[in-house]
């Protein structure tokens, strides 16, 4: 979301005449765009504006803007800081371009955050949204021939960790019209693989006179889009509601990809109740079950939160059952943080220390990490497809002296794949043959054709 974001922003600002540059100390304006899911990221953005204060003193003009889910939550509180010039929330983003325009010219400092998150927006706030979304969602050439597609803002499950409906608002979501058009207007300009987005992306929903559009029909039209060869979406909470339909979709089209991003967070009953996950880890393991039944060879990666207030040893065990029964591709393992103003950080008091949060983290990444090989080992000697992103973070480092540079890329179930190939391949389909693999990542050869 925050890419998606942030990738809007920078077409808004190109659209406006901004040019960017990669050397902070030349920039006439920094922004920085915000999480408020942990604490770390909160800590990381503070940790940047202590870098900015020391640029600001030899340079005072510089603008320094901070927008997303960390503007939005402290508000004031971030615009007293002494290097922030201004606040923007995420869903006052279709105002960057004035606030950037009024603090350049006026040198005062501007609050844009929305006073009543929760209260359903505006028909204004809204149009604008939308009309931002749509202006600015063509450009983002940050990974070739890839695009993200929101579908709907904000959330209403209020797990008792997040912040997410506090900083983004109730759950909304976007006309189906306007989102396919924009998927053809991403395929006009040459996207292969739209990513549709939502806090819960499969809660979609569209009431369009006697039909009530799910994320089911929204993938079964965007297939229709000429052009567009690949489509996800994440993140999915675990819900029976159009859950088999959506998986008859993916099954029954090459174009929907066979991932499944779906956190279960807990494998503990208890704790699941304490986070106000509306679903059990039973409940959960059949959802999976019936992904699998319907859609053969799906690969599903998963999150978890280890350290959760009153979690003990048995309903972390509890966890790890979880988490051998799944078999995720991969999980996103994290230790918990109290987030201010959620219900676990006013009602819950924060028993578990860190040592422990850490060993079970440690602990939990060790099983995942098992499963994960296992499970790209079952591909070694396969031919897979590849969206190529680009040059590999290595592209200097040949496979058995290869005259390509290294790439990187990933299959219709999200595996990461590196291998030797022209670089001009970025942004297009190829044929790899797997040859070795880690636990997350598969290494290959351009398949002969």
């Amino acid at each position: 979301m925050n890419k998606l974001d942030t990738a809007l922003v920078t077409s808004a600002l190109e659209d406006a005449g901004f040019g960017f540059t990669d050397n902070v100390k030349q920039a006439d304006v920094v922004l920085i765009n915000t999480c408020s899911v942990r604490q770390h990221a909160e800590q990381r953005v503070l940790s940047q504006l202590g870098h900015l204060k020391h640029i600001k003193e030899s340079r005072p003009d510089l603008v320094v803007g901070v927008i997303g889910c960390m503007a939005q939550r402290l508000g004031d509180k971030l615009l007293e800081h002494e290097v922030v010039n201004f606040v923007c929330g995420p869903t006052e983003i279709p105002q960057i371009k004035q606030l950037i325009t009024k603090t350049l010219k006026e040198k005062k400092k501007s609050l844009a955050v929305t006073e009543k998150i929760r209260r359903k927006p505006s028909e204004q706030q809204s149009q604008a949204l939308e009309e931002f979304e749509s202006a600015y969602g063509i450009k983002d050439e940050s990974i070739p021939a890839q695009a993200f597609v929101r579908v709907m803002r904000g959330c209403n499950n209020f797990c008792s960790y997040c912040v997410v409906p506090y900083v983004r608002g109730p759950e909304v979501s976007r006309r189906p019209e306007a989102i396919i058009e924009q998927i053809r207007k991403l395929a006009d300009h040459g996207v292969k693989q739209v990513t549709l987005l939502g806090q819960t992306v499969n809660s979609y929903k569209y009431k369009k006179g006697e039909k009530t559009w799910s994320l089911a029909d929204l993938l079964e039209a965007a297939t229709d889009v000429e052009g567009i060869e690949w489509l996800r979406f994440v993140t999915s909470y675990p819900s029976e509601e159009f859950f088999d339909d959506i998986m008859q979709v993916m099954a029954g089209s090459p174009k929907v990809c066979e991932y499944l991003h779906m956190p279960a967070q807990s494998g503990s009953d208890k704790i699941l109740l304490a986070m106000n996950r509306n679903y059990t880890a039973a409940g959960y393991l059949e959802l999976l079950d019936r992904a699998r039944a319907i859609v053969t060879g799906i690969t599903i990666a998963g999150d978890f939160i280890v350290g959760f207030p009153g979690e003990t040893e048995e309903d972390f065990q509890a966890t790890v059952d979880l988490a051998e029964k799944a078999r995720y591709k991969n999980a996103f393992i994290f230790k918990y943080s109290p987030r201010p103003g959620t219900t676990a950080d006013k009602r819950l008091q924060d028993t578990v220390s860190a040592e422990v949060k850490q060993r079970r983290n440690v602990e939990l990444l060790a099983v995942q990490e098992k499963i994960s090989d296992e499970l790209s080992r079952d591909l070694l000697g396969k031919q897979v497809q590849v969206l190529v992103e680009g040059l590999s973070k290595k592209s200097h480092v040949n496979i058995d002296r290869d005259e390509n540079p290294q790439l990187i890329g990933r299959t219709s179930g999200d595996w990461i794949v590196v291998f030797n190939g022209p670089e001009s391949s970025a942004g297009k389909f190829s044929q790899v043959t797997i040859e070795s693999a880690s636990p997350l990542t598969l290494f290959g050869r351009l398949a002969e054709l």
